[in-house]
């Protein structure tokens, strides 16, 4: 029985090592050629981060119960790994431990406790896995939908296999010893109850059988993924590590917010000196090969959990986009085509016709022919809520925002329904085509003057705040009021603002979402002209695709603004006792129930969930009501990633889901803080009044206009 053990396990090993060395090489050789990305800054901070989210799992605690079991699983996986060494070492002697630690009793212990968490974590991990197997029509909607289930049953059952053969073994070697149960807390009944009536040799034997069959579960395990450079349910336990490490931000932050400029060989480009690039320059990603480095790492760490499936918007109103099937496919697609990218170019001919075929497959099309569906990249809402739920970081917005830009700008394939917006953006710097001469109408029935730049004040200077009406809130009848509201309020509390009037165009968010780097350039850059002769400092914005271009992705275009959202600097102005709110003389009024939908750009991207909530807290006389899906979980309204101007002309409409979620809270008014919020929300509404699905009496409304109707009580 021993020499049968250490032959088969020494030669398992063997075998495993060198192919798993052979692999870890290849996926190095097939991540290097991505293009190069600056991720190396800050290295303190990132390794801090790293700490953070790999020892306190912050990331995978977002859902709490499955994050402390895959804690105790992925610490036994590390913890034990020195069992792994005694299980070769009693191969030879069964008797034989650890020097120095191997009869510690705090090393027993640990052990002890990392085994039985360990395999009560996996059961339960193994459990919930098997309640959420998609079954039948409704199979979609479980997470695991497109997963491949044979990696994840197999690396499952392989952990459990380990951790019955250490208890077992830690049983059998109490059974050997001296029978002192002080160093076989969690383990000695094992040993009695199952290896009470065997005799020394016999004990032994069963060493030997039970300590080759944990060596040849771990690295059969080792030989498949090996063999299988694409099961990133097992690779994550390596790639997770160098994937947190060299995410986007590297205070831990998620790769939401600013979208990064369109980058040739690690260097944004120059649009200011656009002829100068290179004739070849890829803009955005037509190709595998054109991703960064960083993002060919992305798509070999996905787990195929499906967290990001499971939040996406788009996936969620029966649409083709699912982020994790997005990874996916170009993660196999990428090392499809990598022996192609790798060989020399005299020896491409005698590749496989898979591989060349492999070769040939455009990046975006029809579904049939190309590697990712174009229906699913148009899809994007762009909403953030992929990037915010993955446990290792994977940047899937930027990929998918990427192979848009090459659509838009190399290969002119797009919705047509764009072409609209891009015409309004160019000709009339908004994306309704409407004429700049009417951006001050909003203003007209205040019942006080609005300072404009160049009319009433010649800078900024003068005043405090650059009030940064926007696109929707200058031409868009419902946000119109919200603008009007803000006015008001800022007025009433005493704050001095100024705006742009005509000066003013669009921040660019919907060309850049849309893909059009170009246009949103050209607007880009017509504001920051306007800022510095205007000595713009600090900004307030109703908008939040405006509050978030302003304050993230301005700066890359030289321009430094402190900007704030409009519900934060109102909340501020009511703590300090500048505005005062006051319940309503009419008692039916009071006791209204109020419920508040997260925009996906003020919260997720940007973090800002608290002052809209204290706001409508403090209104005197109403009844606060919280969706079931809010803050980090909160769904879309569907208008984001330029997609308020898209047709949904596949599944459900985004905007009637979230409806009904707000409907069914029983609210009266339904809060947003941005216009774009305010749209979709009033027409999913209209339409569930309309089909008598919600009371005729329900409204949308933005914070500011709830907070100015009680302040006007006073």
């Amino acid at each position: 029985m021993q020499i049968l053990a250490i032959v088969v396990s020494l030669a398992v090993t063997l075998v495993a090592v060198a192919l798993f060395g052979k692999t870890i090489g290849h996926i190095v050789s097939v991540i290097k050629l991505g293009q190069p990305t600056a991720r190396t800054d800050n290295p303190g901070k990132r390794t801090a981060t790293l700490a953070k989210e790999t020892l306190g799992h912050t990331r995978m605690l977002q859902w709490s119960h499955i994050g402390v079991m895959h804690w105790f699983v992925a610490f036994g996986f590390i913890g034990l790994f020195l069992t792994l060494v005694t299980a070769f070492g009693q191969l030879f002697d069964p008797h034989w431990a650890l020097p120095v630690i191997g009869h510690w009793f705090v090393f027993e212990w640990v052990s002890e406790a990392l085994s039985w968490t360990g395999l009560v974590s996996i059961l339960g991990l193994m459990a919930i896995r098997l309640r959420n197997l998609p079954k039948g029509p409704e199979g979609r909607y479980s997470r695991f939908y497109g997963s491949t289930s044979w990696q994840a049953y197999y690396v499952e059952y392989t952990i459990l296999g380990v951790l019955i053969c250490i208890l077992l073994l830690r049983g059998l070697e109490y059974q050997l010893g001296d029978g002192d149960k002080f160093h076989f807390p969690m383990t000695f009944f094992i040993g009695t109850g199952l290896f009470g009536g065997l005799s020394e040799h016999g004990l032994e034997n069963a060493v030997y059988l039970v300590a080759m069959i944990k060596i040849l579960i771990s690295f059969a395990w080792m030989i498949t993924i090996s063999l299988n450079a694409t099961m990133g349910v097992a690779w994550h336990r390596f790639t997770a590590w160098p994937n947190i490490w060299f995410k986007r931000k590297a205070d831990g932050g998620t790769a939401l917010g600013a979208l990064q400029p369109i980058m040739v060989k690690g260097e944004p480009i120059d649009f200011e000196n656009i002829e100068e690039l290179d004739e070849d320059a890829a803009l955005g990603v037509g190709k595998v090969e054109d991703f960064t480095w960083k993002g060919l790492l992305d798509f070999t760490t996905c787990t195929e959990c499906g967290r990001c499936q499971s939040q996406c918007p788009a996936w969620n109103t029966d649409k083709p986009l699912s982020p994790k099937l997005i990874m996916m496919g170009l993660r196999e697609h990428a090392y499809a085509k990598a022996p192609y990218l790798l060989a020399a170019e005299d020896d491409r001919k005698s590749l496989s016709q898979l591989v060349l075929d492999e070769q040939d497959k455009p990046l975006v099309g029809p579904a049939d022919v190309a590697v990712i569906d174009e229906e699913a990249l148009w899809a994007c809402t762009s909403c953030g809520a992929c990037v915010q739920q993955c446990p290792v970081d994977i940047e899937h917005v930027d990929a998918i925002m990427d192979m848009r830009r090459y659509q838009v700008l190399i290969e002119s394939s797009f919705p047509s329904e764009l072409n609209g917006l891009f015409k309004g953006l160019e000709n009339k710097g908004n994306p309704w085509n409407m004429n700049p001469s009417g951006r001050m109408d909003w203003a007209k029935d205040l019942p006080f003057e609005v300072k404009q730049v160049g009319t009433d004040v010649e800078t900024l200077a003068e005043v405090e705040y650059l009030f940064w009406v926007g696109c929707a809130g200058a031409y868009e009848d419902r946000a119109k009021k919200t603008t009007q509201a803000v006015a008001e309020l800022l007025n009433i509390a005493g704050v001095s603002f100024a705006v742009l009037g005509d000066g003013e165009t669009c921040t660019g968010d919907p060309a850049r979402r849309a893909g059009n780097e170009f246009v949103f350039q050209q607007l880009a850059m017509q504001n920051a002209e306007v800022f510095k002769e205007t000595g713009a400092k600090k900004v307030v914005s109703t908008c939040a695709h405006c509050f978030n271009t302003l304050k993230n992705e301005y700066s890359q275009l030289g321009v430094e603004l402190d900007v704030i959202h409009h519900t934060q600097l109102l909340n501020r102005l009511v703590r300090e006792g500048k505005l005062t709110p006051v319940a309503p003389a009419d008692s039916s009024l009071n006791g209204q129930k109020i419920t508040y939908h997260d925009p996906c750009y003020l919260g997720r991207h940007n973090q800002v969930y608290d002052a809209p909530r204290e706001l409508l807290d403090i209104i005197p006389g109403a009844e606060y009501a919280e969706m079931p899906r809010n803050q980090t979980k909160s769904f879309c309204c569907g208008a984001g990633g330029a997609r308020m101007w898209m047709e949904e002309k596949l599944g459900t409409r985004i905007n009637l889901n979230r409806t009904t979620e707000a409907v069914e809270t029983g609210a009266d008014k339904i809060a947003t803080g941005c216009p774009f919020c305010r749209v979709m929300l009033s027409d999913g509404l209209t339409a569930k009044q309309a089909d008598g699905s919600a009371r005729e009496s329900v409204e949308v409304q933005d914070v500011a206009q709830l907070l100015l109707a009680s302040v006007k009580r006073s």
